[in-house]
């Protein structure tokens, strides 16, 4: 920063690795609170050449306030015609420059930890991700991955899902599902005992810092789809939340951002299905099911045991080997402590009837 006259200017930097794409890399000043002096740079393709001189035009003078999507549309109408931007997107630069504005973090600047430990109760693992979170917010852990496992069958609701409107409590009875509410989001999981790989990401606010909610969906589940591909799968996200294949739906993501500053993002993944059970179980209606082209959900659900052939257990390595891999992660536990936090969670929370029927 320095001082001339009246006018104060800050140097501001930002990256963006595209969730299958290119890096995206912006530098630019801001003076009266506008940016100045824009450089746009990264290993993505662009055609022609004068788009980067455009892009660049059109970033200068914006004012800091401006959102990501008002930066992509201002990048979008001064693209010369036929412009071919490929690795990137006009909302990619706009999640650069608000992340620049924000100083935001890169996975690269935390140590991480990967964790897969014995199975506990589903409300144990609920209770788990919010104190997880917590201690991650907090900086008395470090970020962290943990892959779930549970002993008991569970139907895992979203935290604004009506009851009594996802659950016939008959048929869940009937296949030996408990019915759990979790803190985030999104719709109901089956989580049969042996049939789901589903993990927890807890990370800082400032990981996510200037994305859009959407953005820092695909974002945070870029590494599993590496995973998912290096098995085999051809593994790409549809927005907002799900992880698919050509063949079919995988599984889907949720999220909650709690005050403390930590993000709590965790994905279910179908590793094998029992279609007759989740239609007894599940009140699937017409209406959600309208927009998918099917009239069966298990229709839409193509698990990864047809498309791996791997057995689960080899399933789960991958994905630990490959987060290890990417993000230089440790291998970590839950402390004593941490399982102690959580047990008192369950009591005073996730196993009471106030908690599963907040929606009824």
């Amino acid at each position: 920063m320095f001082r001339a006259g009246l006018v104060v200017t800050h140097s501001m930097h930002g990256e963006y690795k595209v969730p299958g794409g290119k890096l995206v890399v912006v530098d630019f000043d801001v003076r009266d609170g506008r940016l100045a002096n824009v450089a746009l740079a990264g290993d993505f393709f662009l055609e022609p050449d004068s788009a980067l001189a455009a892009i660049n035009a059109a970033l200068e003078g914006l004012p800091t306030e401006a959102d990501s999507q008002a930066i992509a549309a201002a990048v979008r109408s001064a693209l010369p015609e036929g412009t071919q931007m490929l690795g990137f997107t006009p909302e990619a630069v706009g999640t650069v420059v608000r992340r620049a504005l924000v100083t935001a973090a890169g996975w690269e600047d935390f140590s991480w930890e990967v964790i897969h430990d014995h199975a506990v109760s589903p409300q144990m693992n609920l209770a788990l991700d919010e104190v997880l979170t917590n201690r991650v917010a907090d900086g008395s852990r470090v970020p962290t991955m943990r892959m779930w496992e549970w002993d008991t069958n569970a139907v895992v609701i979203g935290s604004f899902q009506s009851y009594r409107n996802e659950v016939d409590p008959e048929g869940a009875a009937r296949h030996g599902f408990e019915v759990v509410r979790r803190i985030s989001g999104g719709g109901a999981m089956m989580m049969g005992a042996g049939q789901i790989v589903t993990y927890s990401l807890y990370v800082p606010a400032s990981l996510v810092a200037g994305m859009t909610f959407a953005d820092s969906y695909e974002f945070l589940d870029d590494w599993a789809l590496q995973a998912l591909r290096s098995l085999g799968v051809a593994a790409t996200y549809q927005p907002l939340n799900d992880i698919a294949s050509p063949q079919g739906k995988i599984g889907g993501a949720a999220q909650k951002r709690l005050a403390s500053g930590g993000v709590l993002h965790h994905a279910t993944l179908s590793y094998d299905i029992d279609g007759a059970a989740m239609t007894e179980v599940l009140r699937i209606g017409r209406e959600k099911l309208s927009d998918k082209g099917t009239t069966s959900a298990a229709k839409r659900v193509d698990p990864l045991r047809r498309q791996t052939g791997l057995p689960r257990a080899e399933v789960i390595d991958r994905f630990m080997e490959t987060f290890q891999k990417l993000h230089g992660a440790s291998v970590g536990r839950v402390t004593d402590e941490e399982y102690a936090e959580a047990q008192e969670l369950v009591r005073t929370k996730f196993d009471t009837d106030a908690w599963l029927h907040r929606v009824p």
